[in-house]
């Protein structure tokens, strides 16, 4: 599959997804993967829940899909939760209900024929929040985050639209003991290397199952792959082409 010179892999969450450039971070991977293939955009949020988040993604997105010469999002990644399920009083919180809805809305934003923002080249993979260490974090509460997470594996289901399911997957890893997890959080809510190489392998999954024409092996370099083969001769004309 050849990729077109300027499209991209959007990651839209928050703080977590906007720490993805960390050394080791899910970005950081996925950057180095797709380099002179896609371009990876990071648009984290730190601190931003769905409620919050949607009038962000009008404007994000319709950057990417309402001007000319602007390029396409091909694959985006929509990893929110973390602090919607931040307990009351947080201001941060957003009901359960609410968080489910959001999601759906964010989602049929691209996928609606008549939504204002339909991409239909752009493939999305939900991630669930990671469960959190309420003994490093006391601000969060464990069992809610995981209500949070089953929300994102519901609407996936409902909208058939493929999850990362981030939540299971550490907290498997981790032994399901609580205390634990401190090997994928750095502060009880933020993943540390191992944290984000375990939501890396769970997009890279999907990708090879769901959305094989977008992994990394089956994209052609932009640009000729090989220095060697660049036509000097037909002047600097032939580079752009």
């Amino acid at each position: 599959m050849a990729a077109n010179t300027h499209d991209v892999i959007m990651l839209f969450g928050d703080s977590i997804t906007q720490g993805g450039w960390v050394p080791g971070g899910f970005a950081q991977r996925l950057a180095a993967d797709y380099v002179r293939k896609l371009d990876v955009i990071n648009r984290g949020l730190s601190g931003y829940q769905t409620n919050w988040a949607i009038p962000m993604f009008e404007k994000i997105f319709a950057v990417q899909h309402q001007q000319l010469h602007v390029p396409k999002v091909q694959l985006l990644t929509i990893w929110f939760g973390a602090n919607d399920a931040a307990p009351l009083p947080n201001r941060q919180h957003v009901p359960r209900d609410q968080y489910k809805e959001n999601l759906k809305h964010l989602v049929n934003m691209v996928r609606s024929s008549t939504s204002p923002y339909y991409s239909p080249c752009t493939r999305i993979i939900l991630i669930t929040p990671p469960p959190v260490n309420s003994h490093q974090r006391e601000d969060r509460d464990f069992d809610a985050t995981k209500s949070y997470a089953e929300v994102v594996r519901e609407v996936g289901t409902t909208l058939h639209v493929p999850v990362a399911d981030v939540w299971t997957a550490m907290w498997d890893a981790s032994g399901q003991d609580e205390r634990a997890l401190e090997e994928f959080l750095y502060d009880g809510l933020h993943l540390n290397e191992a944290g984000y190489e375990v939501t890396y392998n769970l997009i890279m999954n999907i990708i090879a199952e769901k959305y094989p024409e977008m992994h990394y092996d089956r994209l052609e370099m932009v640009f000729p792959p090989y220095w060697a083969n660049v036509k000097v001769e037909q002047g600097n004309a032939a580079l752009a082409q």
